[in-house]
């Protein structure tokens, strides 16, 4: 099998508003969502057919609280690829999905700059 990147964790101030954002609106699969007890569960998250997972990190303690929204440095950190720029744009622009602008198409494909309701930037992309 070698190496492969299976989760990253994103840092949010509470499991079911995230996962409001990641299942209802991005339209991600709810993949588990365990209870670890005293307030913590185990929530992974994926787009259909992805090989690397979100887990979802509740915050806890003022260090993680600050951090979410801003695990990029206030700079895009998460890409979203897609096989259907305008159709995915267009669902998730209905779904109440915060565009940060109008789609661009760069000389390594379409993109967009969205903005989750935590405050992380992200890129709707398809490539070239």
């Amino acid at each position: 099998m070698g190496l492969r990147l299976a989760l990253v964790a994103v840092v949010v101030p509470d499991y079911d508003l995230a996962l409001s954002f990641f299942v209802d609106t991005l339209g991600f699969e709810l993949l588990e969502d365990t209870d670890m007890g005293g307030g913590k569960r185990w929530v992974r998250v994926a787009p259909e057919g992805a090989e690397t997972q979100f887990l979802l990190a509740r915050a806890v303690g003022e260090q993680q609280e600050a951090a979410i929204g801003n695990q990029g440095g206030g700079r895009v950190w998460l890409f979203l690829q897609t096989d259907d720029f305008a159709r995915d744009h267009a669902r998730l622009h209905a779904a109440g999905v915060a565009f940060q602008e109008d789609p661009r198409h760069e000389p390594y494909g379409s993109v967009a700059v969205f903005e989750d309701p935590f405050g992380n930037r992200w890129d709707l992309i398809e490539f070239k």
